[in-house]
C-alpha cells in the first residue's frame, strides 16, 4: 500500500462547484490535477488536502 497526501490550492468558482488545482511536489507531476469540490462542502477554503492510498 502507498499513500500520498495531496494539496490542492483555489483556483475559482462555478455555478455549483468550486475548482481547485493540485500543486505537485518539486520534480513530480501531478497526480490528479483538477478537482471540483461541491460549494456545499468547500465553502470558503482555499486550500484542500486529500489523502490517496493504492492498494497493490
Amino acid at each position: 500500500m502507498t499513500k500520498k497526501i495531496l494539496k490542492f490550492e483555489y483556483e475559482k468558482e462555478t455555478k455549483n462547484s468550486v475548482r481547485y488545482q493540485e500543486i505537485p511536489e518539486p520534480g513530480q507531476a501531478p497526480v490528479l490535477g483538477t478537482l471540483y469540490v461541491q460549494k456545499w462542502f468547500a465553502t470558503d477554503s482555499k486550500v484542500l488536502e486529500i489523502t490517496i492510498e493504492k492498494k497493490d
